[in-house]
């Protein structure tokens, strides 16, 4: 089903960019939001970026005017292009897709995670 593949990663200074891409099969468009997440050692899995039923996306608040996510339908990709890098940004991180189905009595709720790739940020 849902396969998602992360990229891009690496190691970068201080102030510098990366861009991230995720490679998805298996996605419903109709009902597959998709994001950005990030873990860092010893830390949770925090959000970074999603979209939402609006067609827009919520950033946390710790990247705002930083990271940009988007997405490329046709090639089946969700990007996150990330600039002005700080050393906190370390984490892996991962794409992700929830998917929500409407059943006749109850709403089913799905995530989806690729494997994740590693941003370091060095000091």
């Amino acid at each position: 089903q849902v396969q998602l593949v992360e990229s891009g990663g690496g190691l970068v200074q201080p102030g510098g960019s990366l861009r991230l891409s995720c490679a998805a099969s298996g996605i419903i468009f109709s009902l597959d939001a998709m994001g950005w997440y990030r873990q860092a050692p010893g830390k949770q899995r925090e959000l970074v970026a999603v979209t939402t039923s609006g067609g827009s996306t919520n950033y946390a608040d710790s990247v705002k005017g930083r990271f940009t996510m988007s997405r490329d339908n046709a090639k089946n990709t969700l990007y996150l292009q990330m600039n002005s890098l700080k050393p906190e940004d370390t984490a892996v991180y991962y794409c992700n897709v929830h998917r929500k189905i409407m059943g006749p009595s109850k709403t089913y709720e799905y995530d989806y995670w690729g494997q994740g790739t590693q941003v370091t940020v060095s000091s």
